[in-house]
């Protein structure tokens, strides 16, 4: 489910813009050179003129009607380009408007998806996932590994490692991933490291934290007039090519939310649509708080990474601190 229908029907409908709003440019600009540049028109008449002379011509018999053509025009176009000039504009002033020249604003080419079309498909991805601003800091690029010691080291770099090929197998095998240890050890940020690499291959990813999550499940389950609103996002836990569920255990648990967790993990699970899970909490805690149904999908069925050592967030702070 990289975009759903109604998606694909809004950046359709933005390139419809942007041909009319460059048709109009185009509009004015000829405009404004028929009423400042004169001879320009009478150029353009007589351009149209010789293209009919030399056609009748040519379906006369006359077989270098069509050479001749070639050179009226090319000198027509050069006293049209001269004028320009000498007006103080550019020879392609009157050529088409694009806003991307590669595909002419239709957004393929050769029947393919343009680079302009992938990228506001990207951009629809990044309002979809609820975490653009987050993914501008939390990525690959900003990875680093000072911050571990000891056995906390190689447990950070095989988790990173996961993540690594968890997004470069993506589009063939099914995984999940589940990110627990303490607090502030670069769980979620491992988390959003997944989730920029493969919106930006144009799959779709959906954030939540967990308290976020049953909030929506709950007002969908119990408000009517939220169930109305909230339709297409319940949706898209379900059938979202990611689903990044983080800080499981900060919600308010109760046999409600056990009850939804289950079905939605289940439900992904047998749509073998991938999920990404972040806790602080031990596997012993996990058991505990929810059912052995969660805890026996989730310990089957996911990859899970311990991550230990110093609250790195901390760390940051009390550096900051100092200077």
């Amino acid at each position: 489910m990289p975009l759903t229908n109604t998606q694909y029907d809004l950046i359709l409908r933005s390139y419809e813009n942007r041909q009319l709003k460059n048709r109009r440019e185009l509009e004015q600009r000829t405009a404004y050179v028929y009423d400042h540049v004169p001879g320009y028109r009478e150029l353009e008449e007589r351009v149209a003129a010789v293209s009919v002379s030399q056609g009748k011509k040519y379906l006369a018999g006359d077989e270098q009607a069509m050479e001749e053509l070639k050179l009226l025009i090319s000198e027509l176009s050069f006293q049209k380009a001269r004028l320009l000039t000498e007006a103080g504009l550019s020879r392609d002033y009157l050529k088409p408007v694009y806003t991307c020249p590669d595909c002419r604003d239709t957004g393929y080419i050769d029947g393919q998806k343009c680079h302009c079309f992938k990228q506001a498909m990207i951009s629809l991805l990044y309002e979809q996932s609820n975490i653009r601003e987050m993914l501008q800091n939390d990525n690959f690029q900003a990875l680093s590994y000072e911050y571990y010691r000891d056995e906390d080291l190689p447990r950070f770099k095989n988790a990173v490692i996961t993540c690594q090929n968890f997004i470069k197998n993506f589009n063939s095998d099914y995984h999940n991933l589940f990110f627990y240890g303490t607090v502030g050890t670069g769980k979620t940020f491992l988390s959003n490291c997944v989730a920029k690499e493969l919106i930006e291959s144009g799959h779709s990813v959906i954030y939540f934290s967990a308290a976020g999550l049953f909030d929506l499940l709950s007002r969908y389950s119990f408000d009517y007039k939220s169930k109305e609103e909230e339709r297409e996002r319940y949706a898209d836990l379900y059938q979202c090519d990611l689903l990044i569920i983080d800080d499981l255990g900060t919600e308010l648990t109760n046999q409600f939310v056990a009850s939804r967790l289950f079905s939605l993990l289940n439900e992904r699970h047998m749509g073998k649509k991938a999920t990404v899970i972040s806790t602080n909490l031990s596997l012993e805690e996990l058991r505990d708080r929810y059912s052995d149904r969660i805890f026996s999908r989730i310990t089957s069925h996911y990859e899970l990474c311990k991550l230990t050592g110093p609250d790195i967030r901390m760390y940051k702070k009390r550096l900051s601190n100092r200077k």
